[in-house]
């Protein structure tokens, strides 16, 4: 399975208690393929975060490697803006499954009810 990961994923398992590596880890052992987008590498680089942070991000997932936000994604987040009844001010996350979407991918996340509504999304 292809896994994506939102912003809130690769915080809790990266920074400050790193609550969530162990569900991470466990993807990456059960040889999941563990992606990020480009728009989660944006909303992570802005931080703030430490160098070793940065560094770990680096390791297992470099920027290089990010899923871009091609012209694609952008049609579909577009026309789930259009569709979804709360899109104000979400306009990153549905760019986030937008992406997910369009590369068959399932979502990590750890905030899902910001994501529920996005019909079609596989939630992990």
């Amino acid at each position: 399975m292809t896994i994506h990961l939102d912003t809130s994923a690769l915080v809790g398992a990266l920074a400050g208690p790193r609550e969530a590596s162990d569900r991470l880890h466990g993807f990456i052992v059960e040889r999941h393929r563990v992606q990020l987008s480009a728009i989660v590498l944006y909303e992570w680089l802005r931080g703030p975060r430490t160098v070793n942070e940065l560094r770990v991000q680096e390791e297992l997932f470099p920027g290089a490697q990010a899923v871009p936000f091609g012209t694609e994604a952008a049609a579909q987040a577009a026309a789930l803006y259009a569709q979804l009844p709360r899109a104000r001010g979400r306009d990153l996350d549905i760019a986030i499954a937008a992406c997910a979407l369009v590369h068959d991918a399932a979502l990590w996340t750890l905030n899902p009810r910001d994501f529920s509504d996005v019909p079609g999304l596989k939630l992990l």
